[in-house]
C-alpha cells in the first residue's frame, strides 16, 4: 500500500541532536532544468535535552508573510540555552509556493492546507504533506501554524484555535491562544476542514494553534511585531523557552455558525461598506458589488446574516462569484 511507502523526503538535520541545526528537507524533484533536482525546504531544529516539542510553520500558503518573517527571525536568534525540549521550525512549509509568492504551489497547483494526509508517491505538495503527517506531527506536543489573509483577504489580527469535541484538548489550545496575546483571540470554525493541516494535527490529539494576521499579500510592522512576540509567548507558555509570558490585552471573538461567512454571488467591483473591526448589525449592508459590464445597473448588496464585528473582508477591488466577501465574528 502507498501509505506504507517511506517518504522520499530526506532531512539534513538530526531531530534528536542537541544544539542548533540549520538544514533542509530535501525532496527529489526531476524537472526540465534539473534531471536530478530537489526542492530544498529550509528547516531549523533547536534542541536542549528532554522536554516538550513544538512544531512551528509558516508559508503553508505562499503569499502570507508574518509567519515566515517571525520564524526565520526565531531560527536566527533563539539560544538553545533558553530551550528545554525541542523547537522544529519550518518557516516556509509550501516552499515552492512561498518562492513564487502564490497561495498554491506553481509546480502542481497544490493547496498545502487541503492536501493532508498527503501521499508519499503523490504530487510535490502531497509529498510534503505526507512528511509532516507521518514524520513531524507525531514528534510534536504543540503545533503552531501561522496564517494571514494572503493576496485575497484581510483580517483583524487574531490568534485562533478550533472548537473541538475533545474539550480538554480544546482548552489546552485556547490557553495557548490566550498566551499568544494577539489583539483578538478567536474561537474558530472552518467552512471546509477536509484535508487541512489543522485537522490532521487535531485528529492526532495535538494542541493546534493558528493565526490570521492582516493580509493583502504583504505584511505590516504591527502584525510582524504581533507574530514575533506571540510565538515566543506560546513557547514560554508551553515550558519550552525560559521566561514569562508577555501579557497584553486581547479581545475574545467567536464564530458560532456558518452565518459568519458572506459570499459574492456575482462578478464585479466590490465596495466595502464596513471597515475591519467595526460593528455590524444583522441585515446591514457589508458590501456592494457593482456590475462593470455596462452602466445603469444597480449594485448587488451583501447583507450580514448576524450582528457582530467585521473580522475579515475581500481584499482586491474586483470580486468573482463564490469569493468570500466578508466574515463577521461576535464578541465573547
Amino acid at each position: 500500500m502507498s501509505s506504507l511507502r517511506p517518504s522520499p523526503i530526506a532531512p539534513t538535520v538530526d531531530f534528536d541532536r542537541d544544539g542548533v541545526q540549520h538544514g533542509f528537507l530535501r525532496l527529489p524533484y526531476s524537472r526540465d532544468d534539473s534531471a536530478w533536482g530537489s526542492v530544498m525546504i529550509p528547516i531549523c531544529v533547536i534542541r536542549n535535552g528532554k522536554g516538550p516539542t513544538a512544531l512551528l510553520s509558516g508559508g503553508n500558503h505562499g503569499d502570507e508573510y508574518e509567519g515566515p518573517l517571525a520564524l526565520y527571525d526565531l531560527a536566527r536568534t533563539l539560544d538553545p540555552k533558553d530551550v528545554s525540549g525541542t523547537v522544529i521550525n519550518v518557516p516556509a512549509m509550501n516552499y515552492p509556493a512561498f518562492r513564487a509568492g502564490t497561495r498554491t504551489s506553481p509546480i502542481d497547483k497544490g493547496n498545502m492546507n487541503r492536501s493532508f494526509p498527503g501521499r508519499p508517491n503523490g504530487t510535490v505538495t502531497e509529498k510534503i504533506a505526507d512528511y509532516f503527517q507521518r514524520e513531524l506531527l507525531p514528534r510534536a506536543d504543540i503545533v503552531f501554524d501561522f496564517h494571514s489573509g494572503g493576496k485575497t483577504l484581510e483580517f483583524v489580527p487574531f490568534c485562533a484555535a478550533h472548537t473541538l469535541p475533545d474539550k480538554a484538548l480544546e482548552q489546552k489550545a485556547f490557553d495557548a491562544v490566550a498566551a499568544f496575546a494577539a489583539p483578538f483571540s478567536m474561537r474558530m470554525i472552518e467552512i471546509d476542514a477536509v484535508g487541512m493541516y489543522d485537522t490532521a494535527a487535531e485528529e492526532m490529539g495535538k494542541v493546534f494553534v493558528s493565526t490570521e494576521l492582516g493580509g493583502g499579500g504583504t505584511s505590516r510592522a504591527q502584525t510582524v511585531r504581533i507574530a514575533r512576540r506571540g510565538i515566543l509567548n506560546v513557547l514560554r507558555h508551553a515550558g519550552i523557552v525560559d521566561g514569562a509570558v508577555e501579557k497584553t490585552r486581547t479581545q475574545w471573538l467567536d464564530m458560532p455558525s456558518g452565518d459568519c461567512f458572506s459570499f459574492a454571488e456575482d462578478d464585479g467591483m466590490i465596495e466595502t461598506m464596513v471597515d475591519l473591526g467595526e460593528p455590524v448589525e444583522r441585515g446591514g449592508v457589508l458590501a456592494r458589488i457593482h456590475s462593470v459590464g455596462r452602466t445603469g445597473i444597480a449594485p448587488q448588496e451583501i447583507r450580514a446574516k448576524m450582528s457582530g464585528m467585521l473580522a475579515a473582508r475581500h481584499f482586491p477591488g474586483l470580486v468573482k462569484a463564490g469569493d468570500c466577501a466578508a466574515v463577521v465574528a461576535v464578541h465573547v
